[in-house]
């Protein structure tokens, strides 16, 4: 919106100042600045209305220490994050930017299906809140319209610059260039880093390869609902998911601005994408809004996120992988996520597969998620979350890493 204004003002009228509104770096830091303000004021405002309308977290009894202590602290915290996000994006984004507009569905899309879920479970006193299979449709509603969005959008263009002999190359070889509709995305840890979806199955011939493009839009609802649910699950421990969300955050801050700059993109010998470096604004935006929701949810929480704010910061994630072509990197980024997904699911088949083998149900864990199990085995939560973290930095220095390491 600014930048709409302050460009017009600058070319109608040559407004002194004006001209910084171009520049990405500066309207990403204002972004940044401005979600955590909105965070840290806005936040201390929900969570007094919160109590007041007395919109606490039930707590379920699971024998863990300090748990029944959390009982009545206000849920639904996502709000302030959702805010954090929206008004920074809306103010400093270019809004006729295709990535940017898809960011911002996926954040109310997302935040909508959480915030009804939490309405369910505090105002219409449902523990289970929204069926599972309702979340799940509206996370492939999603993931269709990301998928078709990205697959079939003029908007959506990777250039590639022509050697001298006319074949292509991802970074500026010659002064020529061209922006061509591809389905190339990038492999972690390889030399020639690049996979087109629609090759995957050249091999079986002419018939399976004409298909073989349309298995991308199945996988972006893959990726949509793995990575909401992952979120979703590690939104169990004061400040664990808003921390763990900032610093991959900040990683895909720093791959939308490699990946939308000329310069950077050549030195580094990635793919250059079109216009994806106004994505900066949005995902600092983002790392603003998880940094300062902590304010308030760092131990001990005054507010929980709930799935308004858990399941909206995972397809966020998601989304932001895939416009940037990284979402192969995800297992490596988001490992905090897959560990705990994976946690749940192999406690659960062990556990039935172990009842009927042998009549009754074993665990691999004491409980699950992960994060669960430590807290059984006596960790504070706040170390527990401090650990975690420094995992996910060591995780988003090793995706980092892959920039160059091949």
């Amino acid at each position: 919106m600014l930048y709409h204004l302050f460009t017009y003002l600058d070319r109608e009228y040559d407004l002194f100042g004006a001209g910084v509104f171009q520049y990405i770096s500066f309207r990403a830091g204002m972004a940044t600045l401005t979600s955590l303000l909105i965070a840290m004021i806005f936040g201390g405002r929900l969570i007094k209305l919160l109590q007041r309308k007395q919109v606490g977290e039930s707590i379920r009894d699971l024998g863990l220490e300090g748990q029944m202590e959390k009982k009545g602290t206000p849920t639904m915290g996502g709000l302030i994050i959702l805010l954090a996000i929206l008004v920074p994006t809306l103010l400093f984004a270019r809004l006729d930017n295709v990535y940017v507009l898809l960011m911002i569905v996926s954040t109310i899309w997302l935040g909508l299906i959480g915030f009804l879920d939490d309405y369910i479970k505090v105002f219409k006193k449902n523990k289970e809140g929204l069926a599972g299979k309702f979340k799940v449709l509206g996370q492939i509603g999603l993931g269709i319209i990301v998928g078709l969005t990205l697959y079939f959008s003029d908007d959506v263009v990777v250039r590639q610059y022509i050697f001298t002999d006319g074949s292509t190359s991802a970074v500026n070889a010659t002064s020529k260039w061209v922006d061509i509709k591809s389905m190339i995305t990038t492999i972690p840890f390889r030399k020639n880093n690049e996979l087109d979806y629609c090759n995957l199955f050249s091999f079986a011939g002419p018939l399976f390869a004409d298909w073989s493009c349309y298995l991308y839009i199945p996988f972006v609802i893959l990726v949509i609902t793995a990575v909401s649910n992952g979120a979703n699950i590690t939104d169990g421990i004061d400040g664990l998911a808003a921390g763990t969300s900032a610093i991959i955050g900040l990683t895909l801050a720093i791959f939308a601005w490699v990946s939308g700059n000329t310069i950077f993109a050549d030195y580094l010998d990635i793919m250059f994408i079109p216009n994806s470096g106004e994505l900066t604004i949005f995902a600092l935006a983002f790392v603003g809004a998880c940094v300062g929701f902590l304010w308030y949810n760092s131990y001990p929480a005054q507010v929980f996120m709930g799935d308004t704010g858990s399941l909206a910061i995972g397809g966020i994630i998601a989304v932001m992988a895939l416009i940037v072509r990284k979402e192969l990197l995800i297992p490596i980024l988001c490992g905090i996520f897959l560990i705990e997904n994976l946690s749940v699911m192999l406690q659960v088949s062990y556990f039935k597969y172990t009842k009927k083998k042998y009549g009754e149900g074993r665990r691999i864990f004491k409980m699950s998620p992960l994060h669960h199990h430590y807290q059984k085995l006596g960790y504070h939560e706040s170390k527990i979350v401090s650990r975690f973290w420094i995992v996910g930095i060591m995780l988003a220095i090793l995706t980092l890493a892959t920039l160059k390491l091949r």
